[in-house]
């Protein structure tokens, strides 16, 4: 019977490793681009190792109902394209095997490796706050006490909710598929981020990134995140 204890946010298999929490994919330590649904799928695979993973379930939590797209045509693409990552072959598969029109399993030993998470955000709640206008416009330092390099910003409060609500059950699946679908924003300790806006200043602020991968985009960080506010 396959292990029915949840996955850890990093898993070994191979010369692989993936970091489900922060959607990256190396090999012997190098970083190998991989994204999107092809991700996607390799997160589901190791929720799994040993089961199949039928395309109807693919398709329900990858292609939602109210997306129009061609599904056998974008599901096997991202399976072609996450095999070349893997250097695995549909012929004599290492780690992913195709079950002729069922799905997928994967058939690789893997290691699962601790990786705990961030210390949760501890917030007055929200009617205990007042505005703090004047953070409007002052530019802050994205960083984290627990020494990381990096932190996951939501792109909203609702999806800081939802990252929390994964956070409590320990489901590294659900984080990585937020990282993969940029509802959560990876983004290095020192970057800089301008305040947008400070309704409840205790909870966090809506910013704008400054610098890195997500230079211009908008984010919400949670108080504790933000360093240099007056």
């Amino acid at each position: 019977m396959p292990d029915a204890n949840p996955i850890h946010s990093q898993v070994r298999f191979g010369a692989y490793q993936v970091d489900l929490r922060t959607g990256e994919l190396r090999k012997h330590g190098n970083k190998i681009r991989l994204a999107g649904r092809p991700f996607q799928i390799l997160a589901m695979l190791l929720e799994q190792p040993g089961e199949l993973l039928t395309r109807k379930e693919l398709q329900s939590r990858l292609w939602p109902a109210d997306t129009f797209v061609d599904f056998e045509h974008g599901v096997n693409a991202a399976v072609q394209t996450l095999r070349r990552a893997l250097c695995d072959s549909h012929k004599q598969p290492r780690y992913i095997e195709t079950l002729p029109r069922r799905g997928y399993r994967f058939i690789a030993t893997i290691d699962g490796v601790e990786s705990p998470f961030p210390a949760r955000l501890h917030v007055t709640p929200k009617h205990h706050t007042r505005p703090a206008l004047a953070w409007v416009g002052q530019v802050a330092t994205i960083c984290d006490t627990t020494g990381k390099n990096y932190v996951l910003l939501p792109t909203t409060e609702e999806v800081l909710e939802e990252m929390r609500a994964c956070e409590a059950a320990q489901d590294d699946l659900g984080i990585s598929l937020m990282v993969a679908d940029e509802k959560l924003l990876l983004v290095g300790c020192g970057t800089k981020v301008k305040i947008l806006g400070a309704s409840n200043p205790a909870e966090g602020c809506h910013v704008r990134i400054l610098g890195g991968q997500f230079v211009g985009e908008k984010a919400f960080a949670p108080r504790p995140y933000l360093l240099g506010l007056a």
